[in-house]
């Protein structure tokens, strides 16, 4: 046996063996395919946020309920970590999606300046939607959808991936318009902005996505939301339709048995 390959072997024997794995610095090897999730150390500014993340596993949850769903070919790496100001995203050049604890530190202050009440509640229901939109370009990238790398149509293509996933679950109704609510408290905390939206972000204005979200909400389910009856909102059961059966057709390959 080579010298690597005898190190390895004791390395996991020790490690099958001891009682405290963490200890005796043995880690699991992250899987080779999949959504993964990942927490990096933060910025002391950042600790609120992450110490957030790491109660509540968020992001252990959605890797979850994607992995469930969906059997990506390779890994893609969820992690959260301090951006400095430069936002959540993903990198196709490393198959990685990056959640920002800045951003929601940014969030739950709109949340609590609006409300006047601890904000945990909200921000978790933001924080899936954001991790969903991200995992749709991840997505676009894994199948090489024709809206791939064309701006507006790829980030528009995200949000409606955020849609299907959210309203799978019983509560992503809840998700989703907490989600709206926060792009409508984007908005009017910066009214400069959308008139005269940034040339370089490829997103859709901030009211224009709340709107989306509430569409897909009502048109998915008309008879739960007839608060959200109003005419221009007549179209939404035929756009969440066309919405689901989109993704669902461009998702076949990677489709778990449900």
């Amino acid at each position: 046996m080579t010298l690597p390959r005898l190190r390895t072997a004791l390395v996991s024997a020790v490690c099958a063996t001891t009682l405290f794995p963490a200890l005796a610095g043995c880690q699991p090897a992250p899987p080779d395919r999949g959504f993964v999730p990942r927490h990096e150390e933060p910025a002391e500014a950042d600790r609120d946020s992450a110490g957030f993340l790491k109660r509540s596993q968020l992001v252990e949850r959605v890797t979850a309920d994607l992995n469930a769903y969906l059997d990506v070919p390779y890994r893609i790496t969820v992690v959260a970590r301090s951006c400095a100001g430069e936002g959540s995203g993903y990198d196709p050049g490393t198959h990685r999606i990056e959640l920002c604890y800045d951003d929601l530190t940014e969030d739950r202050h709109l949340f609590e300046e609006a409300d006047g009440r601890p904000a945990d509640e909200a921000l978790s229901e933001v924080v899936r939607e954001t991790l969903h939109h991200e995992a749709g370009h991840a997505l676009v990238d894994a199948l090489d959808l024709p809206v791939r790398d064309r701006g507006r149509a790829e980030e528009d293509a995200a949000d409606r991936f955020a849609q299907l996933m959210l309203l799978r679950d019983p509560r992503g109704d809840h998700a989703l318009l907490t989600a709206a609510r926060a792009y409508d408290l984007a908005a009017a905390a910066d009214p400069a902005r959308d008139p005269a939206p940034d040339p370089d972000d490829d997103h859709a204005p901030d009211p224009a996505r709340a709107e989306s979200h509430r569409c897909a909400v009502y048109g998915a389910a008309p008879a739960r939301h007839p608060d959200l009856a109003t005419p221009p909102r007549a179209d939404c059961p035929r756009t969440w339709t066309a919405t689901r059966d989109a993704w669902t057709a461009d998702l076949a390959p990677l489709l778990r048995r449900q």
